[in-house]
């Protein structure tokens, strides 16, 4: 059974969203947390249930591509509202597969994208250029119609969190994808609780102006997600 804490927003009676982090390849651990949300679903129904994926959906792990096929396929849990966003890896992998430019493949394949396009069969002797012909076509529209934010009452999710002192409508591209300080040390309030990856913790940050969720899955780490209802959080993790 999930214990649950106090968290630090609330949502009103009826409605519940999961929250996972970053997935990076991880497929195992992925669909074993859509198992647990669809069991929890299943024991405890909830009129409105978001689950939203907080990017970095490839990279350094085994099966970035069959986690891509696996978001692009549907939904993940019935009865579950599915929005994907975007996170730092999608983002470099677009740049890398779309401008062309030798700058954006390195950059990207140094950061994990050598292991995404083996798991899509191309192999590192395979041009650039033709890199946009191999991965299917579905698969670069989900990556380039992913979402940047989410809000769900008192609660704002994103990728890496946003800038301290700028309203949430006026944040930049960058920060939403990149940031980490001064975001992870700042104890301002953001106008909503943050809810975010990106950086890594051996377990889940909560504090009174965020939440933080990537757990290292790929790193020996586990893959968390976040359950938010009414006045607590709890976590489930694979």
């Amino acid at each position: 059974m999930t214990e649950f804490v106090s968290a630090p927003a609330t949502l009103p009676d009826g409605q519940r969203v999961y929250a996972i982090g970053d997935v990076h390849g991880c497929l195992e651990q992925l669909q074993a947390l859509h198992a647990a949300i669809a069991e929890d679903i299943a024991h405890r129904p909830v009129d409105q249930c978001v689950l939203i994926h907080l990017g970095d959906y490839v990279d350094r792990g085994p099966d970035s591509a069959e986690v891509v096929a696996l978001l692009t396929a549907g939904p993940a849990v019935p009865g579950a509202t599915v929005v994907n966003l975007m996170g730092n890896h999608e983002e470099m992998m677009i740049q890398a597969i779309g401008s062309g430019k030798t700058e954006d493949a390195v950059h990207w394949s140094r950061n994990g994208g050598a292991e995404s396009l083996l798991s899509w069969r191309i192999g590192r002797g395979v041009p650039q250029a033709l890199w946009p012909t191999m991965v299917p076509f579905p698969h670069l529209a989900f990556l380039r119609g992913l979402a940047m934010t989410h809000r769900v009452g008192r609660y704002f999710f994103v990728h890496a969190g946003v800038r301290p002192g700028v309203p949430l409508d006026g944040q930049k591209r960058d920060d939403l994808l990149w940031i980490r300080e001064p975001f992870l040390s700042s104890k301002q309030d953001h106008g909503a609780v943050i809810v975010h990856g990106h950086t890594p913790t051996r377990e889940p940050a909560v504090r009174p102006n965020r939440i933080g969720i990537d757990t290292g899955a790929v790193m020996g780490g586990v893959l968390t997600c976040a359950i938010l209802e009414a006045d607590r959080v709890g976590f489930l993790q694979a």
